[in-house]
């Protein structure tokens, strides 16, 4: 899954949007971006992404805010809270709000990178597990509805 997984990176920093979405394309993911917590909402409302990069400290609103409102416009993107004002208190509240990992800046590409590709592949896994519990409830409905006829 890992490769054409769609990413949004949303950071006010433009460096770091820059160096992020770089590194991710050239490991062969689709990249979107997003300067704020308004942009970021108005695109997972028109498109479609498997996961998202959040900066904590956003100019018009908290990371940790983004992460609910992330949570109402797409509940199954994976979300991933990047931030340079790293505490406990923060990370906490990241992970109560739905973050599903924390990345200390500066960012380590390669745990960036590896750490993206994880929960994408815990992501794909949990889908597929999903769709085996459905067709195992369609196969048993049907053979319930064929024993009763």
């Amino acid at each position: 899954m890992s490769k054409n997984a769609r990413i949004l990176v949303i950071d006010d920093d433009e460096s770091v949007r820059t160096v992020l979405a770089m590194a991710l394309e050239r490991k062969g993911y689709d990249v979107d971006i997003a300067r704020d917590g308004k942009e970021a909402v108005r695109k997972t409302n028109t498109n479609f992404y498997n996961l998202a990069l959040v900066d904590i400290r956003l100019p018009d609103m908290d990371g940790i805010e983004l992460l609910t409102a992330m949570k109402q416009t797409t509940p199954k993107m994976v979300k991933i809270i990047v931030t340079g004002y790293a505490t406990l208190e923060n990370a906490i509240d990241a992970v109560n709000k739905g973050a599903d990992g924390y990345i200390v800046k500066p960012v380590m590409m390669e745990q960036l990178l590896s750490t993206v590709e994880e929960h994408l592949k815990k992501r794909q896994e949990a889908k597929r597990y999903s769709e085996e519990k459905v067709r195992e409830f369609i196969e048993t409905r049907a053979k319930e509805v064929e024993a009763r006829r």
